[in-house]
Parts: structure tokens; C-alpha cells; sequence
């Protein structure tokens, strides 16, 4: 049998047209799927390393099962495992307006430079204008100093002797919108990765909670080596998409460090021939987002990345995730690695097996 010619293009001129071409047909609810609200998980395993692990083939297709413990076999020498060590803020806050009217603050970043200036989602009875003040714990005061048009208000504090330290005993875990429970002390410990050292984020990386330090000790010794990144997790990651063309979506920035050492890591691993495996899509984001040049480069500042199919990869292998809300940027990530097809194929599997969705759900690892 003779092969078929292609004439006048060549194949990868025709495969690059066969993906733009995808990539415009694209619609949000190609991202969608059915989930038993049963299946969001909204309390978290005893065990951080108990939870269950499908294991997804991005080049068959083919579905496993395993348990987070069983990573040591799983990966294999040679590879790098990179984390991402940021820290979630304590960052939901309540207080009063001086007229007595009960008042919520998200804090959701710090604005840099200024002492203690945050852009933050404010809730209250009624809008909260420039000047507005906030009593809080302890004598703290927080006042609107820009009320503005967007989703975040410029807010300042004072009356604090350590802010920090303030915010440590005084803000609440701020757990996702979907977990529909208030949160208990426990959750200060375990919405927070074990080596969580970098203080900024508004939400856990979550591929990153089901890790002990127990078990990075065993993946070590089976010859696997640990990196890490920052990247301080933002409100874009509770925003739905309100557009029906992915394309014309718009990420929220989110503040990122790629330091030199993980960018000599990297490199190391390409030269024993090692896979880089990324634990989360927040460790994805970074990493791509730094190599958007001709190479992988260190550095530090705001990435607002938005991957989806078609995307081609420069730095991640294997992705080590939890599974993600429908039509959600984090599940068009996901299948801009393993194939749309593959993922919502693994995710019914997830739903018919009766897998823990979202935060404190189960996890998945793509290879």
C-alpha cells in the first residue's frame, strides 16, 4: 500500500492549520460535564497521603487507579517534581462601619510598596465609599482609600504593632465558595501545604495538599529531586468564564518567581533525561509562563497565562493535579495537555468510580 504524499504543505504546516483551526471552534461548553454535588469534597482525608490517585496516559488515553502514597513507584529517577511553596493568607476579615452595619474584607493582595495598602473585595449592606472605616479585631482599622469601579477597593490599615502577626490570629481560612461550611481551626493547618514558606496566596495549590513531608522523603530516596516555585494563587481561580469563546477570556495577574536554582534543576533533568513533573496547574502556569522566550528563564513579577488546547508545552512532562470545576480555565489547562477527549473521558471515569472533586478532593497524574 502506498503512503499517501502531502503536496504543497508539509504534514506540520497542516497539523499547526488542523489545531488553529480547533482552537476557533471552541466553545466553553466543550469543557462541561456532569457532577453529583455528592462528589465535591468539602472535608479533608485524616491522611494527606491517603487520598486516591488516577492515573491518565495522555498519549493512550488509558486510565488507572492508584493511591497518593504510591507516587514513589509511580515517578522515576531522574524526574523533578516541582512545588509551589507559596502560603495562603488568612485573608477573610469582619468588622463594622462606624454606623455599626457588619462588613467582610477579602484581602486579595498587597499592593507593593505601600504599608499595608491591600486591594480587596469588600461585602456590605451597602457600598463602602472613599473614607469609609472599618473597625476590626484588636483596635485595627481598615479605610477605603480608592472605591473605584472594578472588583477589588484600595483599603488601608492602621492601629496594627505587627500586621502580619494581626492577620495570623484574627483572619479566616479563606476556603473556596464551594465548600459551603464556615472554617474550623483544623483548616488553618490543612488548607496549607507542608512546604507552604512564601506568604501571598488566596487559595491553596491544591495538587500540592495531598503531600507529606514523610513522602517527599521516599520520592527523594527513589532518586527523584524537588524544586520549587512561587506563584500566589488569586481570586481568578473562583471566577467563572462569562465569555462563550475561550479565546476572548482574560485572566486575572497573579505574581509568580521562577528562581535559578529550579532553572538549573530543570536543565539537569533535561540532561539525565528526566521528565519535569509539575505538582498542580499553578506550578504549570509559572513555569510555561517563564519560558515564553526562546528558553526557560528565571525571574520574578505578574503572569497572566491563559493555556488551553492547542497550546504547545515547553517545559512540563507529567502533571500531578486535582480534578477541576466544569468549563473552568484550570480543566481547559488540563486538557490542553492530555487531549479534551482523554479528560472528560477520565473525568466520567472519576464520577463513575466516585472520586473527591476540587480542593480536597482526589488528584490525578497525567503522564
Amino acid at each position: 500500500m502506498c503512503a499517501t504524499r502531502v503536496t504543497g504543505e508539509s504534514s506540520g504546516m497542516l497539523l499547526s492549520k488542523n489545531r488553529e483551526r480547533k482552537r476557533q471552534q471552541m466553545k466553553i461548553d466543550d469543557f462541561d460535564f456532569v457532577l453529583p454535588p455528592e462528589l465535591i469534597a468539602t472535608e479533608p482525608l485524616a491522611d494527606r497521603d491517603a487520598s486516591r490517585l488516577m492515573t491518565l496516559d495522555r498519549l493512550s488515553g488509558a486510565v488507572g487507579e492508584a493511591v497518593i502514597s504510591d507516587l514513589p513507584q509511580l515517578l522515576q529517577a531522574g524526574d523533578l517534581l516541582v512545588l509551589n511553596d507559596t502560603r495562603v493568607l488568612p485573608a477573610r476579615l469582619f468588622g463594622k462601619k462606624e454606623s455599626g452595619g457588619g462588613v467582610e474584607l477579602f484581602l486579595v493582595r498587597r499592593v507593593a510598596g505601600d504599608d499595608e495598602q491591600w486591594d480587596a473585595l469588600i461585602r456590605a449592606s451597602k457600598p463602602c465609599r472613599s473614607g469609609t472605616r472599618i473597625l476590626l479585631s484588636e483596635g485595627v482599622v481598615a479605610t477605603v482609600v480608592v472605591a473605584g469601579e472594578g472588583e477589588t477597593r484600595l483599603v488601608s490599615f492602621s492601629g496594627y504593632t505587627d500586621f502580619n502577626s494581626w492577620l495570623e490570629r484574627t483572619g479566616q481560612v479563606p476556603l473556596p465558595p464551594y465548600i459551603r461550611r464556615a472554617p474550623l481551626e483544623s483548616d488553618r493547618e490543612r488548607y496549607q501545604t507542608v512546604f507552604a514558606s512564601e506568604r501571598g496566596a488566596v487559595a491553596a495549590p491544591t495538587a500540592g495538599l495531598h503531600f507529606t513531608t514523610g513522602l517527599l522523603d521516599k520520592i527523594r530516596g527513589h532518586g527523584v529531586r524537588t524544586a520549587t516555585v512561587t506563584l500566589h494563587v488569586g481570586l481568578g481561580t473562583f471566577m467563572p468564564m462569562r465569555v462563550e469563546d475561550p479565546r476572548q477570556h482574560r485572566m486575572h495577574s497573579e505574581w509568580y518567581r521562577v528562581p535559578e536554582e529550579t532553572v538549573a534543576a530543570i536543565a539537569d533533568c533535561r540532561g539525565r533525561g528526566g521528565r519535569v513533573v509539575a505538582v498542580g496547574t499553578t506550578v504549570t502556569r509559572a513555569l510555561e509562563h517563564a519560558a515564553a522566550g526562546e528558553r526557560l528563564q528565571p525571574g520574578s513579577g505578574e503572569t497572566d497565562i491563559f493555556i488551553f488546547p492547542g497550546y504547545t508545552f515547553r517545559v512540563v512532562d507529567a502533571l500531578i493535579t486535582n480534578f477541576h470545576l466544569p468549563k473552568s480555565t484550570l480543566l481547559m489547562l488540563v486538557s490542553a495537555f492530555a487531549g479534551r477527549e482523554n479528560v472528560l473521558h477520565a473525568y466520567e471515569e472519576a464520577v463513575a468510580r466516585r472520586f473527591r472533586f476540587y480542593s480536597y478532593g482526589d488528584a490525578m497524574f497525567i503522564s
